[in-house]
C-alpha cells in the first residue's frame, strides 16, 4: 500500500544508505570510528533544519534532540531511537542502494555479483511483497537497512510532527546512537541524557513486528595454558593447548545448544573463535537463552566441560571467565506492558496488524530497559541483514512511520509515567566500554 511518505522515507534512506558508517569492534573509541560521525553531523544538521530543539552531540557520540509538546497535559515524554552504525561482518563501503519498483514478484538478480540472488521461494517474506517498492544493494555490500531503515524513519516521522503542530503528542526526544552492532550503543550517561519516561527502539523487522522479548546473553572466554617446549624434545613433556582448546569445543554439544540446531524459545552455546599457539590458546564464546535458569545451565555446562578437560591433563591450567551482557527485557516490561499494549493500539490504528514473537538477538531497547528505561522494539521491514542479500521494502518503512505518528498521540492521552520511571536514570551504571554481541 503506497503511502504520503513513500518519496521522503525514499531520498532519505537511499542517501543515509550510502554513508559508510561501519562499526568497529576491536576500537576502543566512541564511536568506535570516524566515519560514523558522517552521518550523525548529518543527523544533527538536519535536526536543526527541521526546527528540532536541543540538537545535541554527545561527547559519546550520540544525537539527542527534542520535539516539543502539543498538548498542555503532563504527558509522559517518549524517546524514538535508531542507531546510525552498520554491521562489521559484511562490507558497508560503496553501498549503491537500488530501488526495485512495483517488485512483480520474481527473483531479484543484483547487477554487481549476479550469483546472489533474492528469490521469493527461499525468502517467503519477500514473495508478500508484490507491488512494494524493494530496496536492495549492488550485490557486493551489504544494504544498511539494520538500522538506517530506522534512521530514515524516526527523521521522517520528527519532520512530520514538526511541521504539524496541530498533531497532539507529548514531549518527544530523538536518538540516535553509535556502536549498537558491537554491542555499545548504550553508553551509561545514555538513560541520563535522553531524559525520558519510555523509549522505543526502530530496529525490528517485519511489518507489525512489536518487540518485547529477546535474548538474555552471556559472553564466555576460555583460556588454556599449555606446557611448551621445542617439538624435538617434546616427548612426555608437551601439553599442547591448541589440542585441548579443540577437545573443549569438541566435548561441548554438537546436536544440540548450537545456533544452527536451535530455534524458537531454545537458547544455544556458540563458539564464536579460537586462536592461539601450542603455548596457549583462547576460545571466545556467546551464551543465549530467553530465561535466566537456562542462561545459568549454559554456562555450568561450559564450566564441566572445562573442569573435565582440565582433570584429564593436570599440568595444563584452563580458565573460563563468563561475563553477563544483556538481558531479556520481557523481565521488566512483563511488570508494565504499557509501551507494548500501546504500540500494538497504534499498529491497529494505522491498519496495521501486530504480532509477537521472541527475538533471537538483542537491541539497545535491551540495555535501556534493564537499566530503567522500558524500550520495546519496533518494526521497520527490514531483512536479510548483515550480508549481501539485505533488503527492505519501502513502504514497510513508510507505514512504520505512521505507526510512530499513531503511537505520539496515543500516549499524548495515556497519562503520566508511573513515579518509578519519572527520575532516576542516574541509578543505572555500566561501564560505557563493555562489549556486547547484540547481533546474537
Amino acid at each position: 500500500m503506497k503511502s504520503k511518505f513513500d518519496r521522503e522515507i525514499e531520498e532519505r534512506f537511499v542517501r543515509y544508505a550510502r554513508i559508510d558508517t561501519q562499526s568497529d569492534e576491536k576500537s576502543a573509541t566512541s564511536p568506535s570510528t570516524k566515519k560514523q560521525y558522517d552521518l550523525l553531523n548529518l543527523l544533527v544538521n538536519e535536526l536543526k533544519e527541521i526546527g528540532a530543539q536541543d540538537v545535541t552531540l554527545t561527547d559519546y557520540g550520540a544525537v539527542i534532540a527534542t520535539i516539543p509538546a502539543t498538548v498542555k497535559n503532563s504527558a509522559p515524554t517518549v524517546a524514538l531511537l535508531a542507531h546510525v552504525d552498520t554491521a562489521p561482518q559484511f562490507s558497508g563501503t560503496g553501498v549503491k542502494p537500488i530501488v526495485h519498483r512495483d517488485y512483480d514478484g520474481r527473483d531479484i538478480v543484483l547487477p554487481d555479483d549476479p550469483s546472489r540472488v533474492l528469490s521469493p521461494k527461499e525468502l517467503p517474506y519477500l514473495g508478500k511483497k508484490a507491488g512494494d517498492d524493494i530496496i536492495t544493494a549492488s550485490g557486493t555490500t551489504l544494504l544498511g537497512a539494520d538500522d538506517k531503515a530506522g534512521v530514515a524513519i524516526v527523521m521522517t516521522f520528527a519532520r512530520h510532527l514538526l511541521s504539524n503542530t496541530n498533531l497532539p503528542h507529548g514531549p518527544i526526544r530523538i536518538g540516535f546512537t553509535p556502536d549498537e552492532e558491537i554491542g555499545r550503543g548504550v553508553h551509561a550517561n545514555l538513560p541520563v541524557d535522553l531524559k525520558a519516561d519510555f523509549a522505543y527502539t526502530l530496529d525490528g523487522a517485519a511489518l507489525g513486528e512489536v518487540v518485547y522479548e529477546t535474548f538474555s546473553a552471556d559472553g564466555a572466554k576460555v583460556k588454556v595454558q599449555g606446557v611448551s617446549i621445542h617439538p624435538g624434545w617434546a616427548k612426555d613433556k608437551l601439553v599442547n593447548a591448541l589440542h585441548l582448546a579443540a577437545k573443549i569445543i569438541d566435548t561441548l554439544p554438537q546436536a544440540t545448544l548450537t545456533p544452527e540446531t536451535t530455534d524458537g524459545r531454545q537458547g544455544f552455546i556458540h563458539v564464536v573463535s579460537m586462536n592461539g599457539t601450542a603455548a596457549s590458546a583462547e576460545i571466545n564464546l556467546i551464551l543465549r537463552d530467553f530465561e535466566r535458569d537456562g542462561l545459568q545451565g549454559h554456562g555450568e555446562l561450559l564450566r564441566k566441560v572445562c573442569a573435565a578437560v582440565q582433570a584429564g591433563e593436570p599440568r595444563a591450567h584452563i580458565t573460563c571467565e563468563i561475563t553477563p551482557q544483556y538481558r531479556n527485557m520481557r523481565y521488566w516490561l512483563e511488570e508494565d506492558m504499557r509501551p507494548v499494549e500501546l504500540m500494538r493500539e497504534a499498529c491497529r490504528q494505522a491498519g496495521i496488524e501486530p504480532f509477537s514473537i521472541p527475538t533471537r538477538g538483542g537491541t539497545d531497547g535491551s540495555r535501556l530497559t534493564e537499566k530503567g528505561l522500558p524500550t520495546p522494539n519496533a518494526f521497520t521491514g527490514m531483512q536479510e541483514i548483515h550480508g549481501p542479500l539485505e533488503w527492505v521494502s519501502l513502504q514497510d518503512m513508510s507505514r512504520a512511520t505512521e505507526m510512530c505518528i499513531k503511537l505520539a498521540e496515543l500516549w499524548s492521552i495515556a497519562g503520566t509515567a508511573p513515579a518509578e520511571h519519572q527520575t532516576d536514570r542516574r541509578k543505572a551504571t555500566t561501564d560505557a566500554a563493555t562489549l556486547v554481541d547484540w547481533s546474537g
